[in-house]
């Protein structure tokens, strides 16, 4: 009999329900059998007794199953739900080895029945499954014998990486027996599967898709599925580890030290990695690396970039899952697999490397058979499509490789806001020129001189560019103490006085600087799907305090990307917010700040144009295509006498906007023009700037 609920075959009209200290009524049918083999129902289970006018009634169909109410015994059922709802819920809280089993006839229990599960399940063992309680089922034949149907659920999506909805689902049954008054779960691999009866155990076999590829700005790929060789070592191959492990230390630039230790440790048939060259590379050190005894190659595929630098820091790597990558994958990944472990890569790693296929068969076992149980096919890649421009991105790369200091170059779609160009030197040095916090030094007179035009500054006005200029007991100065005397305010800009705009300062307000730098995307909301700083500009909280902000010093801190995109607006006559990827859209920012007034935008770029042709910026006088607007920067931080600096320009030709940034650069105009000036004469030498939506 069962105690799935009350049968209303037992309770005729009329009837009292049962007291709460009386058996429970019965099932109307339709429950497993014996076997718990669901939706077959049992036709010689015993119907109930109910209480009427103080009588025992017992209806027709009496046999085994009612002998407990002529007898006046303890319904036999009683406890038999609990001990499976027990049982359920042990399994589903990865805890099946704390149940107390019995050993089913003619078996023998496990010592211990979680390894044994272990053993059995394999890959699935961890996470547990979702158990339930179907039926449960008393034996009428024999009442201390019953069975519980169970459904068990492994979500192969989000605890193996399978594809949404995989869901390894089936029926089975646990045996119980009735010992005294307490049920006893039997012991036996088919409760775990009906298919393990015969000494079979799960496999689990994954299947990775192709990776999908990072396009961009054009549609075509920027990175994609390259030809590589894994130059590895076979510790069996070679007699003197330390010999070969210093001949491959001197061709591919890896410490031979470490390289020996660990061919030292490995066992003699593993494949010791020393390096993943592509395989132009690999071809051109062959002679080299094929007669060191012990080496030996792997030819094989890995998503890489036209270059090792190419948007390196931005478009990040692929290589084999860290510990902390496969433990944070939620099963899409095992130790060895190519896993996204920075930058874009990282960042949209589920949707380029999509979901692994999964099967479980039960294999082994008396018959050395195996039968698939379940199978979904893996689920490929979405590629991502970003802003960049192939032919931009090789011009700004090349341009800082050629300096030895660290340095980033940001190039911005001057009608779109697209980021056509990230570049950072050395390549695996950090993405300063996306995430760098930097005070932008003179770069910020663009912002100032917005907000000076909005309370009504003219631009012919003589501003004195004094030798210093004192704030509240603070002096400020110039770059190597200049003065250039009583001049127009044009000057002042071209030729980048601070003293002059922090004696501006008190035209402004509070909340002027962030107001005018938000107007052009500066601090303001971005959306560009990686991860970057808008820049940070708050409020003066004294005079002091504003004049130093008035020169791009003080609280304020921008990244190249920000200038940049201060530049670009400035171009534009209206703001222009950044776009880095623009497939999977990101979520578009809130209501842009105040709009820049393009007259007012129209001004700036006049001033910038002087900056070049006769201010800080006359490196980018002669570059070839077209006119260059720019203001150049040289900030100081730390707390060094004299402070060290930082070294800045950013401008725009035609439909491209740029900053360049070289770190401890001695001022912007003798470091960083000539590296946009570089920059932009490489762009041209390859077919210029054509921009586009």
């Amino acid at each position: 009999m069962t105690d799935n609920g009350p049968d209303p075959e037992s309770s005729p009209a009329g009837a009292q329900p049962p007291s709460s200290s009386g058996p429970p009524s019965g099932p109307a049918g339709g429950a497993p059998g014996a076997t718990g083999s669901p939706g077959q129902g049992s036709p010689h289970l015993g119907r109930r007794a109910v209480v009427v006018a103080g009588s025992a009634v017992l209806v027709a169909g009496a046999g085994v199953g009612a002998w407990w109410l002529v007898s006046g015994r303890e319904d036999p059922a009683d406890g038999l739900r609990a001990a499976a709802d027990a049982l359920a819920t042990a399994w589903s809280g990865g805890t099946l080895g704390s149940v107390r089993f019995q050993a089913a006839p003619g078996a023998q229990l496990p010592a211990d029945v979680g390894a044994e599960y272990a053993r059995l399940t394999t890959e699935l063992a961890q996470p547990a499954p979702a158990v339930s309680v179907t039926s449960t089922t008393v034996d009428e034949q024999d009442p201390r014998t019953a069975s519980a149907a169970l459904e068990v659920v492994f979500d192969l999506a989000a605890s193996h990486g399978a594809p949404p909805g995989a869901r390894f689902a089936y029926a089975t049954t646990v045996r119980f027996a009735r010992s005294e008054d307490t049920w006893r779960p039997l012991w036996e691999p088919a409760l775990v599967h009906p298919a393990l009866a015969g000494g079979s155990v799960f496999r689990v076999d994954r299947t990775a898709p192709a990776r999908a590829d990072v396009l961009g700005r054009d549609g075509s790929a920027v990175v994609t599925a390259t030809p590589v060789v894994r130059v590895g070592v076979q510790p069996s191959r070679t007699q003197d580890p330390v010999a070969t492990a210093n001949a491959l230390g001197a061709a591919l630039g890896v410490d031979p030290a470490a390289l020996a230790a660990r061919i030292q440790k490995a066992s003699p048939d593993a494949f010791v990695d020393v390096i993943t060259l592509r395989r132009s590379d690999y071809d051109a050190q062959r002679a080299v690396l094929q007669p060191v005894p012990g080496a030996v190659f792997a030819e094989s595929t890995q998503p890489l970039a036209p270059t090792r630098g190419f948007a390196r820091a931005l478009l990040g790597s692929v290589g084999q899952a860290t510990a902390e990558v496969v433990e944070a994958s939620g099963g899409r990944y095992e130790a060895g697999d190519l896993a996204g472990l920075s930058g874009l890569q990282r960042t949209y790693d589920e949707r380029l490397a999509g979901r692994v296929g999964i099967a479980v068969q039960a294999t082994g076992g008396a018959d050395a058979s195996s039968s698939e149980l379940f199978r979904v096919d893996p689920a490929p890649g979405q590629a991502v499509t970003t802003t960049l421009d192939a032919a931009v991105q090789r011009a700004a790369d090349d341009a800082l490789a050629a300096g030895a200091a660290e340095s980033a170059l940001v190039a911005v779609d001057v009608a779109t806001g697209a980021v056509v160009a990230v570049a950072n030197h050395p390549v695996d040095g950090g993405d300063r020129a996306l995430t760098g916090r930097f005070p932008p030094g003179s770069t910020f007179k663009v912002v100032t001189t917005l907000a000076l035009l909005r309370h009504g500054l003219d631009v012919a006005e003589n501003v004195p560019c004094i030798p210093t200029y004192t704030v509240d007991g603070r002096s400020f100065s110039n770059f190597e103490d200049e003065a250039f005397g009583d001049v127009p305010f044009r000057t002042d800009f071209a030729r980048s006085c601070n003293t002059a705009f922090a004696s501006l300062s008190p035209r402004l307000g509070d909340d002027d600087l962030p107001a005018a730098a938000a107007a052009l995307g500066v601090g303001a909301e971005w959306a560009t799907g990686v991860d970057a700083f808008a820049g940070s500009v708050p409020a003066a909280q004294s005079p002091v305090d504003l004049a130093a902000a008035s020169f791009g010093q003080g609280r304020t801190l921008t990244s190249p990307l920000a200038m940049a995109v201060a530049a670009a607006s400035v171009a534009a006559g209206e703001l222009r917010r950044p776009q880095v990827v623009v497939d999977p859209a990101p979520a578009e920012p809130s209501a842009p700040p105040g709009a820049a007034e393009p007259e007012l935008l129209g001004t700036i770029a006049g001033l910038m144009r002087d900056v070049v042709t006769s201010g800080t910026a006359t490196a980018l006088a002669g570059v070839p295509g077209g006119e260059v607007h720019a203001k150049t920067g040289t900030a100081e931080y730390g707390t060094a006498v004299p402070p060290a600096t930082h070294a800045w320009t950013i401008g725009y030709q035609g439909g491209l906007a740029f900053a360049a940034f070289v770190t401890d650069g001695a001022s912007g105009g003798t470091v960083a023009a000539p590296l946009a000036a570089d920059f932009l004469t490489r762009l041209s030498a390859a077919g210029g700037y054509s921009g586009g939506s």
